[in-house]
């Protein structure tokens, strides 16, 4: 299994298993997170502290589920960033518009916080 996904009651964790997050991967991960948009939810955390690599069709997928929350009114963020992959954000400057904390309690927090 690639990754986990643990709906919550205000919203819902996907944690990457693996340590690649790249073209064998992202597709499933971007319909997975469209699916789970579709049932409704619209507060994600993405958790990537396994993730050690991550290249376009990953961050294609990360933009994804931040462009679905964002439709739904909800709140998208990632967490757990690995040196690589933070550095590719940050030279992608998606840094800029990405909701990004170095904690999965306060990632749980915003998410929390967005759902009045």
């Amino acid at each position: 299994m690639e990754f986990s996904i643990d709906k919550k009651d205000k919203y819902t964790l996907v944690k990457v298993l693996v340590e690649k997050l790249d073209t064998h991967v992202a597709p499933a991960l971007k319909s997975e997170l469209v699916l789970v948009a579709g049932n409704g939810e619209k507060n994600l955390i993405l958790d990537l502290s396994t993730c050690r690599y991550c290249d376009s069709s990953g961050l294609s997928a990360i933009l994804v589920a931040n462009r679905l929350c964002k439709n739904a009114s909800g709140t998208f963020v990632l967490t757990g960033l690995q040196p690589a992959v933070e550095r590719l954000i940050t030279i992608s400057q998606l840094d800029t518009v990405l909701n990004i904390t170095f904690s999965l309690d306060k990632a749980i927090e915003m998410a929390e916080k967005s759902e009045k």
